[in-house]
């Protein structure tokens, strides 16, 4: 079991879908990538509701939502709890692609309930 908390992060089923072929994940937020951003925006569990609501809070997009649960200690690359603004709350930022095996569940994301 981690020593540190899980890192989650909300996507579409079809950009996690594509891991299976290509072993990553390198998007780092909607519509943005790892490359475009430098990381991969993460959320804590108690983060998750609001970052949904500010990103998807609209959403009607053609697949699912799911969120990838990330166990830290298997990732490849250095995770920074980092906040957007001085003063900021502060959120997980993962400085490389995820490797499908640090991926240790996928939860299907439903608005309703958080």
């Amino acid at each position: 079991m981690s020593l540190m908390p899980e890192l989650l992060h909300i996507t579409e089923r079809s950009l996690w879908d594509a891991v299976r072929e290509t072993g990553t994940y390198e998007m780092s937020t909607r519509g943005r990538t790892l490359q475009e951003e430098g990381f991969i925006h993460c959320s804590t569990r108690a983060q998750l509701p609001r970052t949904a609501a500010f990103l998807y809070g609209s959403y009607e997009g053609p697949d699912d939502l799911v969120v990838l649960v990330i166990d830290p200690e298997r990732l490849d690359a250095p995770v920074k709890y980092e906040a957007p603004e001085p003063g900021g709350e502060e959120f997980p930022h993962i400085y490389g692609p995820i490797s499908a095996a640090a991926v240790i569940a996928v939860e299907v994301w439903d608005a309703g309930v958080s």
